[in-house]
């Protein structure tokens, strides 16, 4: 099952858990795509989230909705919000523009690249802190594979959980990556997913 957050006659919105692929992998054929065409079965992939992150999904019903939401996407009219929590203390807010690449060695693993990469951009802002650490809202400005992650890892705050980029310690503080997409707006409207940590 998958709970269902918004479905029209053009999109459907779900809350993906932490762990469930976005879409099919090598050898893992369960994935958030596959439950939501069991329900709807003419739901298209429009975006995606790692296979850690929890939170909103968007599906597009039909071809040409696909290509309506994906064109949003790519000109940015999708507003996009995450809360993480990461290590160390973060006070403020601030932009972090840092071009990213692939680290074809060390595949999945994404990197700053100054030469090769592409513009990447996230804004951030502290909401509270404790016990070393520090709870953020994330908004991408670009879409970048693991872009929060690698970001946020770059600046010294890896998000907690995170087993790619963050150090041993900070992975192990969390069972899972604590990164959820909280948050999507599109057209004037607003979907809210409520964070589970």
């Amino acid at each position: 099952m998958i709970t269902v957050v918004h479905a029209d006659d053009r999109l459907v919105i779900v809350d993906k858990p932490t762990g469930l692929l976005s879409v099919p992998g090598r050898t893992e054929a369960d994935c958030a795509s596959a439950r939501v065409q069991a329900l709807y079965p003419e739901a298209r992939v429009v975006h995606r989230l790692d296979q850690a992150t929890s939170g909103l999904l968007l599906f597009a019903r039909g071809a040409e909705a696909q290509r309506e939401l994906s064109a949003a996407f790519a000109e940015r009219r999708v507003g996009k919000v995450y809360v993480a929590v990461v290590a160390g203390q973060l006070d403020g807010e601030g932009l972090i523009d840092l071009p990213l690449a692939a680290d074809w060695p060390h595949r999945p693993r994404q990197q700053v690249d100054f030469s090769h990469g592409k513009p990447s951009q996230t804004r951030w802002r502290a909401l509270s802190h404790a016990q070393g650490q520090t709870r953020v809202t994330l908004e991408p400005l670009t879409g970048r594979s693991h872009q929060l992650r690698v970001h946020l890892a770059h600046i010294g705050h890896a998000i907690v959980g995170d087993n790619l980029y963050a150090s041993p310690q900070v992975a192990a503080a969390s069972p899972r990556l604590l990164l959820h997409a909280s948050e999507l707006q599109l057209d004037g409207r607003r979907w809210v997913c409520p964070v589970p940590f």
